[in-house]
């Protein structure tokens, strides 16, 4: 690499870290507390929890997108409860 991309990276990496401080100090997220991936696949491991990728039909993806919504489980307590009615679980 040339130096004037080592210094075009280093600039786009202060430019980035300086928004991700600004989102934090700025109030984003007070009183949540993030999980990181890790820790969060740690979490769904524990509760049994396996990741399942499929392809949908765009219309009926943003269905179940509307519908979890209002869903106290989110997108994944309605696809479990969706695929368990389905099946006749």
């Amino acid at each position: 690499m040339k130096k004037t991309d080592l210094e075009k990276n280093k600039g786009l990496k202060i430019a980035n870290d300086m928004k991700h401080a600004a989102a934090v100090r700025g109030g984003g997220g007070q009183g949540e507390k993030v999980v990181d991936r890790r820790e969060q696949r740690r979490l769904d491991q524990a509760a049994g929890l396996v990741p399942f990728a499929c392809k949908l039909d765009g219309k009926l993806a943003a269905r179940l997108q509307e519908l979890a919504k209002d869903h106290p489980g989110g997108i994944n307590g309605l696809m479990g409860e969706v695929v368990t009615k389905g099946l006749g679980d």
